[in-house]
């Protein structure tokens, strides 16, 4: 066995000369434990609350959307169609009209978007997970379903019959308002039912309508053709980079496709700004914590010191003692930070058993725990640790053993 290796860890686990070391390197080594639990605990923790942020996208948002280059609207012809129904790593397709309208239930106004969608659109997203009263569209041109924001908003429940209409309201294309009191010249208006409501998030709840497309080209006064995106559903192994080069060549390069993370793109840089400055700031307190590991190998060379002069005498070199020291500190702080992470271990897995920290009575704080968390907390409290015992150990010169 290596020699400094076996006095380091003799050093290690016998008990100082003093209470007052016993107590330092007692708190050095809690300090090493706690800053990995800690640092361990905030990271299964965003990567839980990352995973419930995006959560709401998988329900609302597709595998890949497609967008004109310039303007609201582009041509999706009967061509295109069939040779995007003929992609293998495609599944399924909707061609999707929105637009901003104004709606007017009862006396009631709001502004919203209205997404008119296809038969297929369900087939691409889950309706059936955000339908949470009601029923989702039928063929029906004149039925809509609301957000759960929006119909709060206007006091608008599921109509079971066509008694209470929901107005929906659009301009008109065109430059200019018409000068007179005729409204009609300016402005397009569909009476509809509301025959669902939907919840996603709080954001989506009090921003979207869906429609049927029939009901908003007319609206819109949009030929057939014509759609504002197209949503796809690729199959569960289908790279996305080849889907996406495909469908350049179908729309001749005049289109924009965007995956599920780049329509989530803020959203995703927010968690992961946050991820990092959190993992920054617990990393920062860790470095403090641990240097406390530096004035106990400190504090345990002065107490060795005639142990230290023993060792020279007899042979052992100054490079030799100094890696007494080291391999004490790095052995401490390997230690620490293993039974740190079983300590963070346990309380998320507690956690996720019982629910000790709750965000609302019925939500636990989501937590998620990954093996990359393991791996860098392991190696973020053992660098530190490393550093610190190096520079504790460095103390040992000539003058020392002299």
């Amino acid at each position: 066995m290596n020699f400094s290796y076996y006095i380091a860890k003799r050093y290690l686990f016998s008990p100082g000369s003093s209470n007052a070391i016993n107590i330092i390197t007692g708190i050095a080594a809690a300090g090493v434990v706690i800053g990995a639990m800690s640092l361990f605990l905030v990271l299964t923790g965003f990567a839980g609350l990352k995973d419930f942020s995006l959560q709401f996208s998988t329900y609302f948002d597709p595998d890949l959307k497609v967008f004109p280059t310039s303007g609201k609207t582009f041509t999706f012809t009967q061509s295109q169609k069939e040779q995007l129904s003929k992609l293998e790593d495609v599944l399924h397709f909707s061609e999707i009209v929105e637009e901003r309208v104004f709606l007017e239930f009862r006396d009631k106004q709001k502004m919203a978007s209205i997404k008119g969608v296809d038969t297929n659109y369900k087939k691409v997203i889950q309706t059936d997970s955000i339908v949470v009263y009601g029923e989702w569209l039928t063929e029906n041109d004149y039925q809509v379903v609301a957000g759960n924001g929006i119909s709060r908003e206007l006091s608008m429940g599921v109509e079971p019959t066509y008694t209470n209409l929901l107005s929906i309201y659009a301009p008109k294309p065109g430059k200019g308002i018409p000068t007179g009191t005729d409204l009609s010249k300016a402005i397009r208006v569909e009476k509809v039912v509301n025959v669902g409501i939907y919840s996603v998030n709080e954001e989506l709840d009090e921003q979207y309508i869906f429609a049927t497309t029939p009901l908003v080209r007319k609206l819109l006064g949009l030929s057939e053709d014509k759609v504002t995106h197209i949503e796809l559903k690729l199959a569960p192994n289908a790279s996305p980079n080849d889907v996406v080069e495909q469908l350049q060549i179908i729309f001749e390069d005049n289109v924009v496709v965007k995956n599920r993370v780049q329509l989530n793109d803020k959203l995703y840089k927010m968690l992961n700004t946050e991820n990092l400055v959190s993992y920054l700031v617990i990393t920062l307190i860790a470095v403090i914590a641990l240097f406390n590991v530096a004035g106990a190998i400190i504090m345990m060379i002065i107490d060795k010191k005639s142990n230290v002069k023993t060792l020279y005498n007899v042979g052992a070199s100054l490079t030799n003692i100094r890696k007494i020291f080291l391999f004490q500190g790095s052995l401490m702080t390997v230690l620490g930070a293993l039974l740190g992470l079983v300590l963070g271990f346990i309380i998320i897995v507690l956690q996720q058993q019982f629910g000790l920290l709750m965000i609302t009575p019925s939500l636990p704080y989501p937590t998620r725990i990954t093996f990359m968390s393991f791996i860098i907390v392991f190696f973020t409290i053992t660098t530190i640790g490393f550093i610190a015992s190096l520079l504790a150990s460095s103390r040992i010169n000539q003058k020392l053993v002299a």
